[in-house]
């Protein structure tokens, strides 16, 4: 089953709602009521009971959940060597349509390498429920969105990095070390999560970049780069897919806008096998886009959403396929849901039961029309 590559054509972004033990075992340990080693004990028995219900859902591509991290995004940057976590003032706290995100943020304080990650550790449980039928994959953020959550700390005369140049070699180099690493371990699907294109396509982030001296036209460039200088640093047959997001925090949204302003760089020209977009509602705009992906890649269409318990419409996802297929190959359509369930710990507004009911659908869907 390594030989598999993801996606499949029903699939999951990654995340899952984290169980009421684990979250109290996390609050315990944050409270020095119960020891690392305590906390890993509950970490791991929640897994594996997870990585059963994953099986039992049919996917064939299983994960943690992201269950021993906090955030999607942060708990990766701050296992790179280089990196530590800073408290926000409140001036940086990120706002999202509903709600502010906890005041936890990223600080360059040396040069940046990806050696030793913690995250090898977390894989390699995983791995050892791989079977017959699945196969283990891992879930970090992009390149790019390390980027975005630091580019305010670069060309600064007190940065460790002087320009974005610098830092972009670093990073693609740091990345390609994390690569190797979980390859050597048996990894063959790596996803990168990434929230940056949103910003690019949404009019109010514009204006915060343009209001920090940076212009988006170069940032997609930048963007890109970053990515693609960071897959060609993996071994070759180490398949990596993405998965471009508007944002997930609490059932709340960040970013707006459809993928045709930036699908002539990301969609056309982003150096991995698959995408998993979001179309879950009437912010993600229209199909079109697809358009430009090139042939032979797949493309995860998450029409199923995971933000509120309501479940959608056979009828309804059915016919949302068939409009796609006028601009990408019906045999290159997946469907998942449209992110993870708890991007954070904290959780989307819905339970386990409405969470698995989103999956079932997915697999119904799927197995009918794909």
């Amino acid at each position: 089953m390594t030989k598999k590559v993801a996606p499949y054509k029903f699939d999951v972004v990654g995340s899952f709602l984290r169980p009421e033990n684990l979250k109290k075992a996390r609050e315990d340990f944050k409270n020095g009521k119960i020891t690392k080693d305590d906390l890993k004990k509950v970490e791991d028995q929640e897994i594996t009971k997870l990585i059963k219900k994953e099986k039992e859902a049919g996917l064939k591509f299983i994960s943690d959940g992201e269950f021993r991290r906090s955030w999607w995004h942060y708990d990766f940057f701050w296992g790179l060597n280089g990196v530590e976590k800073y408290e926000l003032e409140d001036a940086n706290i990120i706002h999202f349509h509903g709600a502010s995100l906890r005041p936890e943020g990223v600080k360059i304080v040396g040069k940046i390498t990806g050696t030793s990650h913690p995250f090898l550790e977390h894989f390699k449980f995983v791995k050892e429920f791989e079977d017959d039928e699945v196969c283990a994959k891992q879930t970090i953020p992009a390149p790019a969105q390390f980027l975005r959550n630091v580019y305010t700390q670069i060309g600064k005369e007190d940065s460790v990095y002087k320009d974005d140049q610098e830092f972009i070699e670093d990073v693609a180099k740091a990345y390609g070390q994390f690569f190797q690493e979980i390859y050597d371990l048996g990894c063959r699907n790596v996803q990168l999560d990434d929230c940056t294109w949103g910003a690019l396509v949404d009019e109010d982030s514009i204006k915060e970049y343009e209001a920090n001296g940076k212009n988006v036209d170069e940032l997609k460039r930048l963007y890109l780069e970053i990515n693609n200088k960071a897959i060609e640093n993996a071994p070759k047959d180490l398949n990596i897919t993405s998965h471009v997001c508007r944002g997930n925090y609490k059932s709340a949204w960040h970013f707006s806008g459809g993928y045709d302003k930036i699908a002539d760089f990301l969609l056309a020209n982003e150096k991995v096998s698959a995408f998993y977009l979001e179309y879950d509602d009437e912010r993600s705009g229209d199909f079109e886009a697809l358009a430009k992906i090139p042939a032979g890649k797949k493309v995860v269409l998450g029409l199923v959403t995971s933000k509120r318990p309501e479940l959608e419409k056979k009828e309804d996802l059915k016919r949302r396929i068939e409009e796609a297929s006028k601009y990408i190959a019906k045999e290159n359509i997946c469907i998942s849901p449209q992110c993870g369930f708890s991007s954070t710990e904290e959780g989307n507004a819905l339970t386990e039961e409405d969470q698995w009911k989103k999956v079932a659908l997915c697999r119904e869907v799927a197995e009918e029309v794909l």
